[in-house]
């Protein structure tokens, strides 16, 4: 992130958000030992597997593998950024924000950014009303004729500008927020006066709404505040739709809209991403979970990193026109390069989300099948080729070829018996355009990779564990920070774990530190094993792993030096021969010792 928080207030912070009430306001906890256990909320479960340790104030699932401090717990439970999470635990315990380190006007911002997301507050609130009363109701008869209900219009705080010039900045006027204030968050428009000219007379200064005679979509965010607006046309007129610009609140490459219903939603399996509002409007009303849509922009990488955190996979719904086609290649890209799972369906007739559920119901939406990325590409371009000329059908299967390159030999697979009908080109031609140089059955008898937190190859199994004994007991307080050394673990991980307890930072901060998933999950998992009871007994376990650990240090130590005896020069192979007598003395040493 770019500012932190002064160590001490975040140290308070946690000290004060007890992990076990935050975390038993979303999951019911049972005390078993000292540790309170219940059904994790991240994944599907019927065994509690989920555990939190009130002494470091951490959580961790043996199933999976989700752990972290109790700031960890609400970025993952409320899928909030690190400020967020923050955020929302100070206002829990009232305690106040501190400024930012790096940001001296941070206080200043944080005043103007707290005004502008209450004028849209009070806009969307307005909005909302006047959808309900006269002037509203050219957008609530289109608003019915689209099929919405009540419901799901109060549920989306649907609205309507009235076809006024200035109704809105009038109203927020009356509320105490200046015209400059309005203009930052985009819900004013300041024309200001221009003198006459040879061409044209003078202009007073003008003050009018932003939206004027449209149905108004409020985009919110996951913390439930109102960032900016979209309005849909009334009839004839352009734009069809006219979006709120960026402001101080509201960047449209880093929302999505509907991310306030999003994050509520739990154990999504994928997020369905769509291109327009009314898509995810009527989608929901169908009872379809976990939809979204870009805000008047292409996908950009920013929007997939955000859905990254609500699902493992994104399946892209956009029309069944050109245009949609041409957006679902580029989301693919997107997707692929910010490393989230993609998938897609293809709606027929060129019909986009809303019309086909419209025609077909929640039952045939929930029937569309969903395509692979390389299935995709491949047939938007078979579109491009004429398949019954021979030059075609070799700028076709090269075309091909390059999209399979790269995936793993089952998927390619999979591919080829279609691509080898289309072509006329024999499988074995087709892998080697491919770049396949081995066959595929030597491929898919090498055991699968599984990916999961672990140490460095080098580091023996045994060795890693005896380290990994001495963290733990080191961060519960059972063995002195400086009973050990840093060159006691040749693991990177835990080195840098014991490194920052020795200069005395706390374990969840420790936790917090680490820049990957994989890495909080284990080091979770390391600073909340399980220890003895008796301290005696964890004494006596730390001294034998201790011991281990030198010896096998001091082993490899002395082998690497006989190694470079045979090479070194006469005048260094003196200090080696010095080095090397000192080390068995220590390792004799060591090996008596009880």
């Amino acid at each position: 992130m770019a500012g932190r928080y002064p160590q001490a207030w975040l140290d308070e912070l946690r000290n004060r958000a007890d992990i076990v009430q935050v975390v038993s306001a979303y999951v019911p906890l049972k005390k078993n030992g000292s540790r309170y256990w219940g059904l994790c909320p991240f994944h599907g479960e019927k065994t509690a597997s989920f555990s939190v340790n009130p002494s470091m104030q951490l959580f961790y699932c043996f199933g999976c593998k989700a752990g972290g401090s109790v700031i960890q717990f609400i970025m993952d439970i409320e899928r909030l950024e690190y400020h967020e999470a923050v955020k929302f635990l100070a206002d829990q315990v009232h305690l106040q924000l501190p400024q930012l380190e790096y940001d001296p006007n941070w206080e200043k911002k944080r005043s103007q950014k707290e005004r502008l997301l209450a004028a849209n507050r009070e806009a969307a609130r307005y909005y909302h009303q006047t959808l309900f009363t006269e002037a509203g109701r050219p957008a609530l008869d289109y608003l019915k004729g689209r099929g919405l209900s009540d419901s799901v219009i109060r549920r989306f705080g649907l609205g309507a500008a009235p076809d006024q010039w200035d109704a809105l900045t009038q109203h927020l006027k009356g509320q105490g927020y200046t015209e400059e204030e309005l203009s930052l968050a985009g819900l004013t428009i300041i024309r200001e006066a221009e003198p006459a000219t040879e061409d044209s007379p003078a202009r007073p200064r003008r003050v009018f709404d932003m939206f004027r005679g449209r149905a108004i979509f409020p985009i919110i965010d996951v913390s439930g505040n109102v960032l900016a607006f979209g309005g849909r046309i009334l009839g004839q007129g352009q734009p069809k739709y006219l979006n709120t610009s960026d402001t101080p609140v509201f960047n449209k490459r880093e929302g999505v809209y509907a991310a306030n219903l999003l994050h509520k939603e739990r154990q999504l399996e994928r997020v369905i991403l769509v291109e327009g509002y009314m898509d995810v409007v009527s989608l929901t009303q169908f009872g379809v979970r976990g939809v979204c849509a870009t805000l008047g922009t292409a996908l950009t990488v920013e929007q997939a990193r955000l859905l990254k955190r609500f699902a493992p996979k994104v399946f892209l719904a956009y029309d069944g026109d050109s245009a949609g086609q041409h957006a679902i290649l580029r989301g693919l890209d997107i997707l692929q390069a910010a490393g989230v799972p993609a998938r897609v369906l293809d709606f027929p007739d060129g019909l986009d989300p809303d019309e086909f559920i419209r025609r077909d119901g929640p039952e045939g939406f929930a029937k569309l099948p969903d395509i692979s990325p390389e299935t995709y590409r491949m047939r938007r371009l078979r579109e491009q080729y004429d398949m019954t000329s021979q030059e075609d059908r070799m700028e076709y299967a090269r075309a091909c070829a390059r999209v399979l390159k790269g995936l793993d030999p089952v998927a390619i697979e999979t591919h080829l018996a279609e691509l080898s009908v289309q072509t006329g080109f024999s499988r074995e031609v087709l892998l080697q355009q491919i770049g396949q140089s081995q066959p595929l059955q030597t491929v898919q008898q090498q055991p699968p990779r599984r990916p999961r937190p672990a140490p460095a190859p080098a580091a023996a199994a045994e060795t890693v564990r005896a380290q990994e004994l001495i963290i733990s007991l080191i961060a519960a307080k059972q063995l002195p920070v400086d009973a050990a050394e840093e060159k006691d673990f040749d693991d990177p991980l835990l080195k840098s774990i014991y490194a920052a307890l020795s200069e005395g930072a706390q374990v969840a901060d420790i936790v917090e530190r680490q820049a990957t998933a994989d890495d909080r999950a284990r080091v979770s998992q390391v600073l909340t094993q399980e220890l003895p009871q008796s301290v005696d007994e964890s004494l006596l376990m730390a001294r034998q792993c201790l011991k281990a650990l030198r010896r096998q240090r001091m082993e490899k130590e002395l082998q690497q030096i006989m190694a470079r005896l045979n090479t070194a020069p006469r005048e260094e192979q003196g200090r080696l021969m010095a080095e090397a007598a000192q080390l068995t003395a220590s390792l004799n040493k060591l090996k008596n010792s009880r």
